[in-house]
């Protein structure tokens, strides 16, 4: 990869103040999900519009990528050319791919008028998912608001040099159908479908998996999106 950041904490707050200074309307909030329990589920403020989920990157589950990607591609997987989706081409971007896939598939958020982020939207438009990996390269706003971030959370950040097996990963509805978006692998994943009032929910199933794949491991922690009055 051609750059390497800063990780993201995964803080509500810190990711709060990053999009807000991008231009995101106050209206949308990061919040944690405490648990995937149906009763802790309903704690979490309603429409829920995105979930990100940060994970461990085990040499399981990047069998399971590589396998899970091969079987796509034999069974013929048309990947949506519909859904917002950005290649991850920077190193430990994955925060603010994250946020980026989580917003720019919502068509309802808002933006202050001088917004650096739906600047970057409006730019990538029809561009492909490399080509808006190489244009995040070269956002000098999205960065340096990258980098500020990354300095606010609660634990020290690493140096640049430090290895990080932690992953965020999208799960956004679009059009009806729960899509997995990760930079790290070729295109969006469908996991069927869903509806604003299911995503929250629908996506927890998914996150079930990821846990299933690495019993031992106890580093996953789930942020929602929602909007808040």
């Amino acid at each position: 990869m051609a750059q390497r950041w800063l990780p993201l904490e995964a803080n509500p707050d810190v990711m709060n103040q990053f999009v807000q200074q991008l231009g995101v309307g106050t209206r949308w909030q990061f919040g944690d999900v405490l648990g995937l329990e149906p009763e802790l589920l309903l704690m979490v403020p309603r429409p829920v519009v995105a979930a990100l989920l940060l994970f461990p990157v085990s040499e399981k589950y990047e069998t399971y990528r590589q396998e899970e990607e091969e079987r796509l591609k034999a069974d013929g997987y048309s990947p949506p050319k519909h859904v917002y989706f950005v290649k991850q081409t920077i190193e430990n971007a994955c925060g603010t791919i994250g946020l980026i896939h989580a917003i720019g598939n919502n068509k309802n958020i808002d933006f202050a008028e001088d917004s650096a982020l739906k600047l970057f939207f409006d730019s990538t438009v029809g561009m492909t998912p490399e080509e808006r990996g190489r244009q995040l390269e070269k956002d000098t706003s999205i960065r340096a608001s990258h980098e500020s971030s990354a300095q606010e959370g609660q634990t020290e950040a690493p140096s640049l040099d430090k290895k990080v097996d932690l992953h965020f990963v999208a799960f956004v509805n679009v059009d009806g159908v729960l899509y997995e978006l990760d930079g790290r692998k070729p295109f969006p994943i469908a996991h069927g479908n869903t509806s604003e009032d299911a995503l929250l929910e629908d996506a927890t199933a998914v996150f079930r998996q990821y846990m299933q794949r690495d019993p031992e491991e106890l580093r996953f922690t789930v942020v929602a999106l929602s909007a808040v009055s």
